[in-house]
């Protein structure tokens, strides 16, 4: 039985013509962990497929097509989903989008698979074998991640990628943030893999730098205590994501540090606290920002932080400002974005119940364009500013200020800031899809 598996992309990651290349891709899980999840007896042959790095092949000679979707794929996803079952080949959707929107992917796919699929995507391949896939298959109540998975990363090639090292430990989130999909999605539950399989697939791979996509690897304390020790005699080094609550938490920090810790993502989102208060992430204290950077470089950690325009609370000063504060502080690689309403997220549901949804094209719910009406300043106010905030962070000048400051991972870090700068320079003439939206209220 032959299987493809593929993620299709945005026009901002495709291959043909997107923005971003080898330098700032690492290889993703999704794929190659399906890949790994296959009953053995049924003996199959996969070609997976990033669309971020290559093209999909006109007359795909496979059994069965599987696709992993996020909101802004979906259109992409349905379009590819058309073309394969014109050629009667059987499509089956999972990912995010799926999950949030099972009605409207089941429209577009012989069979779809909502929430995690460690238990359903077996069944749903030992369904196929036996010619009786059903058309929806679910997490189940008993999900949890106990058994080992080791993903079968040979599988993508890893030239075309910075980095195939990359993990998770854990999945979903204890926080409830109103624009974020995964409680929508999955619950505040966290889902965690035992200690020892990370440290097992760690050595597997066994690179220097490893990269882990948690959500958030500090959730738990004590998991993410046995976790940081169990990593120290593995003298790795490390990047993942936390929240700003690690700066409360000084023997945690020093302990994650300790266990090769390079570099963390944490969304700022904000330097407002009314605007953090809105969306319901008011454990952020802007107030504590700059002490908790400082802090981290101290240890040699670098920060990749991330802001997100367009709160009720933002108004036209909110761009000059953030970016001000971004420089000052010396963050290493600063992100911004414009906030997104995903569907099925608390954030989607008050902006439509408030007349304020300006679009469902998919394909632009990705973090730089508006898609819904702002209240403190326009539609193109608050697309020009955040274009404006990027250049500002990523002028010649700022970037020198910014890493004399940090001093941390120096020549990796000039390398990201300067990949970052073509991105902050070129968005608006590297993105493939429309920036004109039809800004009229969709209808409910």
């Amino acid at each position: 039985m032959r299987i493809a598996l593929i993620s299709p992309k945005g026009p901002l990651y495709r291959y043909s013509g997107g923005i971003f290349r080898k330098s700032l891709r690492y290889q993703p899980l999704t794929l190659t962990t399906l890949a790994a999840l296959a009953p053995a007896e049924l003996d199959i042959e996969f070609r997976l497929i990033d669309e971020g790095i290559e093209e999909i092949p006109d007359g795909l000679d496979v059994d069965l097509v599987a696709m992993t979707v996020i909101t802004g794929t979906a259109p992409r996803a349905y379009e590819l989903a058309r073309r394969f079952r014109a050629e009667n080949i059987p499509v089956v959707l999972g990912g995010p989008h799926v999950t949030l929107m099972p009605r409207e992917a089941a429209t577009h796919a012989d069979a779809i698979c909502i929430g995690y699929a460690e238990r359903s995507w077996p069944q749903l391949l030992r369904d196929f074998a036996g010619g009786k896939m059903r058309p929806r298959y679910e997490q189940g109540d008993d999900f949890n991640l106990d058994d080992p998975v080791f993903p079968r990363r040979e599988l993508l090639d890893r030239r075309k990628y910075i980095t195939h090292a990359v993990f998770e430990a854990t999945r979903a989130c204890a926080h409830a943030c109103e624009f974020c999909v995964s409680p929508s999605a999955w619950g505040r539950r966290q889902f965690q893999k035992p200690v020892e399989h990370v440290v097992e697939d760690i050595r597997r791979v066994g690179a220097r730098r490893n990269i882990f996509i948690d959500l958030n690897l500090i959730s738990d304390r004590a998991y993410a205590e046995r976790l940081f020790r169990a990593l120290q005699p593995l003298g790795i080094r490390w990047f993942g994501l936390v929240t700003s609550l690690i700066g409360r938490d000084p023997e945690l920090m020093k302990l994650m540090a300790a266990s090769g810790c390079s570099g963390v993502l944490i969304g700022f989102e904000s330097i407002s606290e009314d605007a953090l208060g809105a969306i319901r992430k008011k454990f952020n204290r802007p107030d504590l920002y700059a002490d908790l950077i400082d802090q981290l470089h101290a240890l040699g950690i670098s920060i990749y932080g991330c802001f997100v325009f367009g709160h009720d609370d933002d108004d036209t000063g909110v761009f000059e400002h953030t970016a001000q504060f971004v420089i000052d502080t010396g963050i290493d690689l600063p992100r911004f974005a414009i906030q997104t309403p995903f569907p099925g997220t608390p954030l989607f549901n008050r902006l439509q119940a408030q007349g304020r949804i300006l679009t469902r094209d998919w394909e632009l719910y990705d973090g730089q364009h508006v898609v819904f009406e702002p209240i403190g300043m326009s539609v193109q106010e608050l697309q020009e500013g955040h274009v404006a905030a990027w250049r500002k962070v990523y002028s010649r000048r700022a970037i020198v200020r910014r890493l004399a400051k940090s001093r941390t991972q120096l020549p990796i870090a000039i390398l990201a800031n300067y990949g970052y700068r073509f991105y902050a320079y070129h968005l608006d003439t590297h993105y493939t899809c429309d920036w004109a939206v039809d800004y009229r209220p969709a209808a409910a």
